[in-house]
C-alpha cells in the first residue's frame, strides 16, 4: 500500500518522503518541512494517533490527512479533536486522496483557488497545467513542482535550501551543489521561450523570488 501511495503522489506531481513506522514518522515530521502528510492510524511500533498527539503537542502545526478504517468512526472522531486537519477511510480513490492533499498544500499556503494568475502565466493546482498566455507549457514533474512552489510563495524570497526540501524528495540521492541553479535556469528557459521572462528573480546571496504583480 505505502509503494502505491508513493507511486501514485509521485505522479500526482509531489515530492515524497516515505517511511514505514510510526516512530520513524514522528521523527520526520518534527525534523522535516511538510506541506502536508499523510498518516495512517495503524502502524508498527507507534499508532497514528499517538504520533498526531505527539506532533500537535510540540507546536507543529503541519497539516495532517489520516488514513482510517472504513469502520472506525471513534479513530476518524479522536484524530480531528486531536489536531487531523482531514481523513479519508480506507479502501479509497486515488483522485480523492490527491484532491484532498491538493487542498491541504493549497490551504498551507494561504491560497484558496486552485486557479492562481501572475501576469501572463496561470497555473491549475488541480489540473496540474501551467499556461504562458493560451500556450501551455511542457514541464518535467519537478520543473512543476518548483513553479508551483514559487506561485504559492510568491513575492517571497526562497532559498536554496528551501527549494531543495520542497522539491527533491530521498529517492532525488545526493544532489549536485548547483542542481536547483541548474533547475532554475532550465525552468526560466521554458518560461521565456512562452513569453514570460523575469518572472523568477535571482536574489544574490538569498536565494530566489517570483514577483507578485
Amino acid at each position: 500500500m505505502q509503494r502505491a501511495l508513493v507511486d501514485g503522489l509521485k505522479h500526482g506531481g509531489y515530492a515524497v518522503d516515505a517511511v514505514s513506522d510510526g516512530e520513524e514518522g514522528l521523527w520526520r515530521i518534527l525534523q522535516g518541512v511538510y506541506d502536508a502528510v499523510v498518516l495512517d492510524v495503524r502502524l508498527p511500533k507507534m499508532d497514528g494517533l499517538t504520533v498526531l498527539q505527539k506532533v500537535r503537542r510540540a507546536g507543529n502545526k503541519t497539516l495532517i490527512l489520516l488514513l482510517t478504517v472504513n469502520q472506525s468512526i471513534d479513530d476518524r472522531v479522536t484524530g480531528l479533536r486531536m489536531g487531523a486537519d482531514d481523513y479519508i477511510p480506507k479502501p479509497f480513490a486515488m483522485s480523492e486522496l490527491l484532491a484532498r492533499i491538493e487542498a491541504l498544500v493549497r490551504r498551507a499556503h494561504g491560497q484558496d483557488s486552485s486557479v492562481v494568475s501572475i501576469r501572463n502565466l496561470t497555473m491549475d493546482l488541480s489540473a496540474r497545467i501551467a499556461r504562458v498566455d493560451e500556450q501551455v507549457l511542457k514541464l518535467t514533474a519537478r520543473e512543476y513542482r518548483m513553479l508551483e512552489y514559487f506561485v504559492l510563495n510568491q513575492g517571497r524570497v526562497l532559498s536554496r535550501a528551501q527549494i531543495e526540501e520542497h522539491v527533491y524528495d530521498e529517492e532525488s540521492g545526493t544532489l549536485m551543489s548547483n542542481a536547483v541553479d541548474s533547475a532554475i535556469s532550465s525552468l526560466r528557459k521554458k518560461l521565456g521561450q512562452a513569453g514570460a521572462s523575469k518572472l523568477i528573480d535571482t536574489r544574490r546571496g538569498l536565494g530566489y523570488v517570483l514577483q507578485a504583480p
